[in-house]
């Protein structure tokens, strides 16, 4: 008989046991090993776990606590198993499940009610996340009906606006494209967390995880001027803090979906790999200090992308980039309620050999979205330009055209940042044109209600070209600019320790145009020549070239009227709307239709400081020019004039010093000193929207259709960067007979003519 009650209550235990047993959706059973086996072996995280419990243990001591305090506590009741912890946020979800509603006033005055936006989304987070971590501290009753509550607070308002085909009101593009995400997704996660006592919860979650195929798949709308939510390349254009917030709200339901239900199947976009490259290439990286990210539109200039690359990390999306952007990336918060989830996420992550840089391309063109970043090195306090030209709506500012620059640790060249969505300067200044670095006409840009009712016809980026020290760009403007402009294109030509920006520029009438430029740190005009840009130990020179330089040695602009004129103007800082900044407008001598400004930015470096490059500026009939001269080669920068769409129906054929092209830009590069006449003594050669090169009768290059290309080792293995249509046939100039030369870095065989030194290659592509 005592044999058979032993084990009866030997059954029911198993049983009970096993009915316990939960398959967490973050602080997962193996989370929590890995994190206390890192404890163990490094000193950094048991640092950060120290603090953490400590800033737990100060929370049981508060009378009022909030929601986000659930992570922290769960996070220590899960490693620890103190009780202590566990009360707490029973507490916790006890008082917020007896509220009337987890929205805010502002959207429950609104007609009809908002009843799932943002205070609904985020408290769903909060207390479903420490329903999760004290499942099985509560009992049966209680687990019911704190269930039954966040089914009311939180999931059933959620879906009533966003989901329920009888009744909801939004849609992926209603609130900007992150609101989608945060709403929906953060429903779905408290609906796992809730699967075992809702019967429908489960299904629920089912359904929302099937919904993000036609989310990240958005495809915009052409009568409400809104774009897509995702590049192809993975970049999201509402800017990097948007972006950091509408993908981890999807990746923390991915992440409690998989672990929640490991055999369900998944939606797996070929999107979330890039997502994490996105962040990674619009990262500045500063050594010792914070890195910066690219802040177009209502972002801050503090990267943030490393809770995203965690996210992915733990779903399976390892690189040895991933780690290194991970190890590197300096910005964590360690107080806030992701502390918790970065230090559980994080102790998965590997760490990579300390000399590792990665082996990526240096630049990066997001055509869909119309972003691009260049560097000349992914190692810290490298040079980075960004450069935007895309859609203009909601936190996507009227920038068309606008760059900024990061250099020795530092970020010069900068945007003007946002404010808070309640100061009147949001709107007046932050969003405006003049808010960036972009060229305005007669004191305007783009329209100023683009930001609210977003551009129709958008800016773009096309042609990035990068060579091992040769970069090329195109912005394309004009659309944004339409209402003013014909023309509004900004090249961008960066070559070794200088870019150039050549702005393309055609108005419907005479006017003023100008330039704007914003900084950080101080700036001075030096010697009448160039502008100074310098923060600490990073320096840069900015040199109007054409259509003329600043008055000569200094002089006063009243003697000199015919040169650029150079004006203070005043904005406001970063955030900080209660302070202003200056800034700097370069402006045009005489009013005009039709100009072309060209500037060169210096980089000044330790190793140039004493031998900065040589620049001259050139011109001759229908064309202009700019010679660099440094390290010991020499590169002359055409830009010819007839290509600039004022001739119709003909060619834009011209001779610039010898050299006859069609081309918008050419560029060639001989060794210092070299005749710069001589085919032969040509290194390099790049071709801006042009089909052909020749010199006294010896073809260079050419195409029966025009491209945009590089061609590096000219005349000896020549290698040829490509942008062109997709059926071309090219010649290419080589003195030596060659069968095969590395186009877009593949080899491709070609046929070579000893009669004209040319190698022919055919490019085919009947996709």
């Amino acid at each position: 008989m005592k044999k058979g009650i032993f084990l009866i209550i030997f059954f029911i235990s198993v049983i009970t046991m096993y009915a316990q047993k939960r398959n967490y959706l973050m602080y997962t059973d193996s989370n929590i090993s890995n994190l206390k086996n890192h404890i163990k072996t490094d000193e950094a995280t048991k640092k950060n776990w120290e603090e953490l419990y400590k800033t737990a243990k100060d929370l049981t001591k508060k009378n009022k606590l909030g929601g986000k305090d659930c992570h922290v506590l769960g996070l220590a009741y899960r490693m620890t198993g103190e009780e202590a912890f566990a009360a707490v946020i029973k507490k916790i979800l006890l008082d917020y499940t007896s509220k009337k509603t987890w929205e805010g006033a502002t959207l429950l005055k609104r007609e009809p009610a908002w009843q799932g936006g943002l205070g609904t989304s985020h408290t769903s987070y909060d207390i479903a996340m420490g329903f999760d971590c004290i499942y099985n501290y509560l009992n049966a009753s209680e687990k019911k009906q704190i269930a039954k509550e966040i089914v009311r607070l939180g999931i059933i308002p959620a879906r009533t606006d966003w989901l329920d085909p009888q009744k909801n009101m939004h849609t992926y593009d209603t609130m900007g494209h992150n609101w989608w995400s945060a709403c929906v997704y953060m429903s779905g996660f408290a609906s796992l967390a809730v699967r075992n006592e809702i019967p429908e919860a489960l299904q629920w979650a089912k359904d929302i995880e099937e919904s993000a195929v036609e989310w990240m798949n958005f495809t915009g709308s052409v009568l409400q001027n809104k774009p897509v939510n995702f590049d192809k390349d993975g970049g999201f254009y509402e800017s990097i803090g948007y972006a950091t917030y509408a993908t981890s709200q999807y990746l923390l339901f991915v992440n409690a979906f998989s672990n929640a239900l490991p055999t369900a199947p998944r939606f797996k976009s070929p999107l979330l790999e890039k997502i994490g490259d996105f962040f990674i290439n619009t990262t500045y990286f500063v050594k010792g200090g914070k890195d910066f990210a690219v802040n177009f539109g209502d972002s801050g200039i503090e990267a943030g992308g490393n809770r995203i690359v965690r996210l992915l990390w733990n779903l399976g999306f390892q690189s040895k980039d991933f780690a290194w952007y991970l190890n590197h990336n300096s910005n964590e918060e360690t107080k806030d309620s992701n502390a918790a989830e970065a230090l559980i996420l994080g102790s998965n992550v590997t760490t990579p050999e300390a000399a590792y840089i990665p082996k990526r391309p240096k630049s990066q063109l997001y055509k869909d979205m119309g972003w691009a970043t260049m560097r000349n090195s992914w190692g810290d306090n490298a040079t980075m330009l960004a450069v935007k030209s895309g859609f203009t709506w909601n936190h996507a500012h009227a920038d068309a055209g606008s760059y900024i620059l990061f250099h020795n640790g530092k970020n010069l060249i900068i945007d003007s940042g946002a404010a808070s969505y309640l100061s009147p300067l949001y709107t007046e200044y932050y969003c405006q044109s003049e808010a960036h670095n972009v060229v305005l006409f007669n004191g305007k840009g783009q329209n100023r209600n683009d930001p609210y009712f977003g551009v129709v016809n958008s800016g773009s980026l096309h042609n990035l070209i990068e060579g091992k020290d040769f970069k090329y760009l195109l912005a394309n403007a004009t659309g944004p600019y339409s209402q003013i402009l014909a023309r509004n294109y900004r090249n961008f030509i960066w070559v070794g320790d200088v870019i150039l920006v050549i702005d393309d520029l055609l108005a419907h009438e005479p006017g003023q145009f100008e330039w704007l430029l914003h900084y950080n740190g101080e700036s001075t005009l030096k010697g009448g020549i160039d502008l100074t840009v310098k923060e600490g130990d990073a320096q840069i020179l900015v040199r109007p070239l054409f259509p003329e330089t600043f008055p000569p040695g200094g002089e006063r602009p009243h003697d000199f009227p015919e040169h650029m004129r150079l004006t203070e103007k005043i904005g406001y800082e970063d955030h900080h709307p209660e302070k202003t900044k200056p800034y700097w407008s370069i402006s045009h001598f005489e009013k005009t239709a039709r100009t072309k400004f060209v500037s060169a930015i210096i980089l000044k470096t330790k190793e140039n400081e004493n031998n900065l490059p040589v620049i001259e500026r050139f011109e001759g009939k229908n064309y202009m020019g700019v010679s660099i001269t440094q390290n010991g080669k020499t590169t002359e920068v055409y830009l010819n004039l007839l290509a600039d769409g004022r001739i119709k129906h003909r060619n834009s054929l011209i001779s610039m010093n010898g050299w006859e092209t069609d081309a918008y830009l050419t560029a060639l590069q001989f060794d210092k000193g070299a005749d710069k006449t001589k085919t032969a003594n040509v290194k390099e050669v790049f071709v801006g929207h042009g089909s052909y090169i020749r010199r006294e009768g010896q073809v260079l290059v050419h195409s029966l259709s025009k491209f945009t290309g590089l061609v590096e080792d000219f005349g000896n293995t020549p290698s040829l960067l490509f942008e062109g249509q997709p059926n071309a046939t090219l010649n290419l100039y080589s003195p030596k007979k060659i069968s095969s030369l590395k186009l877009n870095n593949t080899i491709k065989k070609g046929e070579y003519d000893g009669t004209k030194n040319t190698i022919e290659i055919k490019i085919r592509d009947h996709k």
